[in-house]
């Protein structure tokens, strides 16, 4: 019985811990990635030049946690009327997160 309830104390943790999500896990990358090619790459190449991705590489970005992310990607989306819808946007955001920026 004692080495029932050390056993149980040892693995409760693991097994009654929800698993950590990360900010944008709901969002779909490959989706996002699709927007991203469609709907942001040309702005970011005429700014930035190259293949646009210095904007979010650059040390003095904007975007400095998820929090960030979700609100300049819905700025964009309205500045430039793309008119993403909010799934859109969070596919774009999951995107940019796992190639850029990397919150968890």
């Amino acid at each position: 019985m004692k080495i029932l309830a050390i056993f149980f104390v040892i693995l409760s943790p693991v097994i009654f811990t929800p698993a950590l999500a990360g900010p944008f896990d709901k969002g779909n990358p490959k989706e996002g990635l699709e927007t991203h090619q469609k709907q942001c790459a040309d702005c970011h190449i005429g700014r930035f030049g190259g293949d646009g991705s210095k904007i979010y590489t650059r040390n003095d970005r904007r975007v400095k946690n998820p929090s960030a992310l979700a609100q300049q990607v819905t700025t964009c989306n309205a500045m430039l009327g793309n008119n993403l819808f909010p799934e859109d946007e969070l596919h774009l955001a999951a995107y940019l997160n796992g190639e850029f920026y990397k919150f968890k």
